[in-house]
């Protein structure tokens, strides 16, 4: 076997046992389907090219979701083929579960808005956070410190709590 061939098929068993960490990232960052496609197949080919400069030494998960969240952040911020969009999340394109009323379909949709209004590292940063990952990982994935990590996570929490507080 050639040393090309074990290193796709080492890649291609990593991406496959960490695929959810693309899709999480595409749905975190983009509306539609289609956005979601092209945002997962770059940042696929974007592993593969840093492939060869991964450490070993490292996690791979905590590599994936860096190289996919700063593909993520560079594609929203692209030459204005984004658009933001002031459209509330459907609950069964991004595989949600219904509600059981409509106060909380109401906090539900609002906590949407609340992410998608987000600046692309905050929303990082709060897709990690919620990924229960700890200060440190969320740090390291996104070339912070851990004090400014804790102090973003305090300011999205008082926004959150700010903007869809009164729904409760």
């Amino acid at each position: 076997m050639s040393a090309d061939t074990h290193a796709r098929d080492e890649f291609t068993a990593l991406v496959e046992r960490h695929r959810k960490i693309v899709f999480k990232v595409a749905n975190t960052y983009c509306w539609s389907a289609d956005d979601r496609a092209d945002l997962a197949q770059d940042i696929l080919a974007q592993l593969w090219r840093a492939y060869p400069g991964y450490d070993r030494g490292r996690p791979f998960a905590t590599w994936m979701y860096r190289i996919a969240l700063n593909v993520a952040i560079s594609w929203v911020r692209s030459s204005g083929r984004r658009q933001r969009l002031t459209v509330p999340l459907d609950a069964e394109q991004h595989d949600a579960a219904s509600p059981p009323d409509a106060a909380a379909d109401e906090r539900v949709q609002a906590l949407y808005q609340v992410i998608h209004a987000l600046d692309p590292l905050s929303r990082a940063l709060l897709l990690l956070y919620l990924d229960e990952h700890s200060y440190r990982d969320i740090a390291a994935i996104l070339g912070i410190t851990e004090t400014n990590v804790a102090t973003k996570i305090g300011r999205l929490k008082q926004r959150i709590k700010q903007d869809i507080g009164h729904l409760a």
